[in-house]
């Protein structure tokens, strides 16, 4: 699938069969999350790869969005580093575009996938950080629900040209 074809046919997926996904395509996505463009090449980002069903199934529990984790064969927690930053400000923007980074490979790689806001929701980051026993300097920033697809959804146009201006408002 090219990349322009991912950007425009990739859905958010909650349904999922049970099959595990492999090593070597986690790796692919992490590899793809992490050649995202990053503010100042601070590159921010820290992941948790989870496939522990108990901590799948207990973050329904305090992030009301994410019901689909009881099915899904996997998650990736998306957390911005902040030691060390040279433009501090940016690590959301980093941390997003990883998160859509690991969107887009999954989709291509035959996955479905969902991104679950964390960040700035204190109480989701603040739940997130005890399960995972985060150090206080990695901040929770997107949680992203992983598997095979067991739902097919249409691509939907989503162009708008009445949203485009060129050269002046």
């Amino acid at each position: 699938m090219d990349a322009l074809q991912a950007i425009l046919t990739r859905r958010s997926i909650r349904k999922y069969t049970q099959q595990a996904v492999s090593d070597e395509v986690i790796e692919n996505l992490l590899k793809a999350a992490m050649s995202a463009p990053s503010a100042h090449n601070q590159r921010p980002w820290q992941f948790i790869v989870i496939r522990d069903r108990d901590k799948l199934n207990e973050i329904p529990n305090f992030h009301p969005y994410s019901q689909m984790l009881k099915s899904a064969p996997l998650a990736i927690l998306v957390c911005g580093d902040k030691k060390a930053l040279t433009a501090p400000d940016y690590w959301p923007q980093d941390c997003a575009a990883a998160t859509q980074n690991i969107l887009l490979a999954a989709h291509a790689s035959g996955l479905g996938a969902v991104w679950l806001g964390v960040y700035p929701d204190n109480n989701r980051q603040e739940k997130l950080r005890k399960l995972f026993a985060l150090p206080t300097h990695i901040a929770p920033f997107a949680l992203i629900s992983i598997g095979y697809p067991a739902e097919e959804k249409p691509s939907v146009n989503r162009y708008d040209p009445d949203r485009v201006h060129y050269d002046q408002w």
